[in-house]
């Protein structure tokens, strides 16, 4: 195993910047997802990694050394695209024994590698067999099985699923993961997908305009995002403004209708004016004259509102609600409750642990 350092690296393609002053470092062993929009700079890292673009400036480390101005194909590094970029022609076998080939390894350690490989990724007897014989599935493993067939010190991943349909993507993230560990390899992978990096990563950072606006584990970056951008990206939210009314362990914010919101957040020296988001399925939603303003002795937010159209998705009913303060979006698991009816009314309520303050004003 090996970690990879990324040292203030940018990379320009005339006037367009691709990378601005990237730092980041893969732990031994770690599986960590690029996220961000296409055009946001996590390609052109990851191929800067590989050997594929140079950077303008800045380091690029594999267990301390600088690999920057190494070839390609002394670097050490497996890599599976998204097309695999398998060999038509060639047999399973043959495919992923190449790297192999190419470094003139003895046959009999080559055979042995391949078996253990194919073993590995569940496709021993698949040998002999062409590609196009093979769903996408098995495609995807193999070109996984080429690139760690060499033993390579790190991993690269560029968008290793976007080929496959949902159901079937749901079940390789599983097995990628799976191998990932067995393995233990170093891993790197580039995705758009929220859904897929917050299943296969130990940590993500997230791409905007090629800078690194946060780094952490999946669970972090949803819960508390730092910005409106990371907030957004991440899934469905809502976003309110107000000033600070009190600081202090249960900080008061005061909307602009008037709306008073407590958190939990540590608001500290800042600026009046503070930008608010809440995920959709943190709010309680119920009849405009139902609950209380406190849970199990815990205060809670409260606003009242009116149902402006309801979506139902089996497990869950999307709500979205007209409030003094904005419109805001409910998810309400599906438990056999009634299904509000537009223009009722209706009293929305959180902890105030959910309301998140961000460390950026809304654009």
């Amino acid at each position: 195993m090996s970690s990879v350092d990324i040292r203030s690296v940018s990379k320009l393609y005339g006037d367009v910047v691709a990378l601005e002053d990237v730092t980041l470092r893969f732990g031994e062993g770690e599986f960590f997802g690029l996220l961000g929009p296409s055009g946001s700079g996590k390609t052109t890292l990851l191929r800067s990694i590989a050997g594929f673009v140079e950077p303008n400036s800045g380091q690029i480390l594999i267990e301390g050394s600088d690999i920057s101005r190494i070839p390609t194909h002394k670097r050490d590094i497996g890599m599976v695209f998204q097309n695999y970029a398998l060999f038509p022609h060639m047999s399973v076998y043959d495919n992923i024994a190449f790297p192999l080939s190419v470094r003139r390894m003895a046959s009999a350690e080559i055979k042995s590698r391949v078996t253990q490989i194919l073993d590995l990724v569940q496709l021993a007897g698949y040998g002999g067999r062409r590609p196009r014989e093979l769903s996408g599935g098995q495609q995807q493993r193999i070109a996984l099985a080429r690139a760690l067939v060499s033993r390579p010190r790190v991993l690269l991943l560029d968008e290793p699923l976007g080929a496959l349909d949902k159901n079937l993507r749901s079940q390789m993230q599983i097995e990628l993961r799976q191998i990932q560990r067995e393995v233990g390899i170093t891993t790197i992978l580039v995705t758009h997908d929220q859904e897929e990096a917050m299943t296969l990563s130990d940590r993500i950072a997230v791409f905007q305009k090629g800078k690194v606006v946060q780094v952490g584990r999946p669970d972090e970056l949803y819960e508390r995002p730092k910005s409106a951008f990371a907030a957004e990206f991440f899934g469905a939210t809502n976003f309110l403004s107000g000033a600070v009314e009190s600081a202090g362990d249960l900080a008061v914010i005061r909307l602009r209708d008037g709306t008073k919101l407590m958190t939990t957040d540590r608001l500290g020296p800042r600026v009046n004016e503070v930008a608010l988001t809440i995920r959709p399925e943190k709010i309680l939603i119920s009849g405009s004259n139902a609950g209380k303003d406190e849970v199990d002795d815990q205060p809670m937010n409260a606003i009242g509102g009116n149902v402006v159209r309801s979506v139902y998705m089996g497990a869950s009913v999307t709500y979205k609600v007209a409030t003094a303060a904005g419109e805001l979006t409910v998810f309400q698991q599906n438990r056999e409750t009634r299904l509000l009816q537009a223009g009722e009314a209706v009293r929305l309520t959180w902890l105030p642990h959910h309301t998140i303050v961000l460390a950026a004003p809304i654009a």
